[in-house]
């Protein structure tokens, strides 16, 4: 759970969206525009297994569990 939020951490420097989550078929979708997070932000996201959705608009994962 610590890398999950300091993942968060992260991600609200980028904005902080009232709905921010959103879950589809065991995938968590995170609301905050990619295009707008630094590369090396990118890059520690990936550590904890966040990483851009195909579509570039948004953030996803697979790693904190089913919803």
């Amino acid at each position: 759970m610590e890398n999950f939020i300091k993942a968060l951490e992260i991600l609200i420097k980028y904005g902080n969206v009232h709905y921010p989550f959103n879950c589809s078929h065991d995938l968590l979708f995170i609301d905050v525009d990619p295009k707008k997070v630094s590369d090396d932000d990118i890059l520690k996201l990936g550590e904890f297994y966040i990483y851009p959705n195909d579509d570039n608009e948004g953030f996803e994962s697979t790693f904190y569990g089913s919803c």
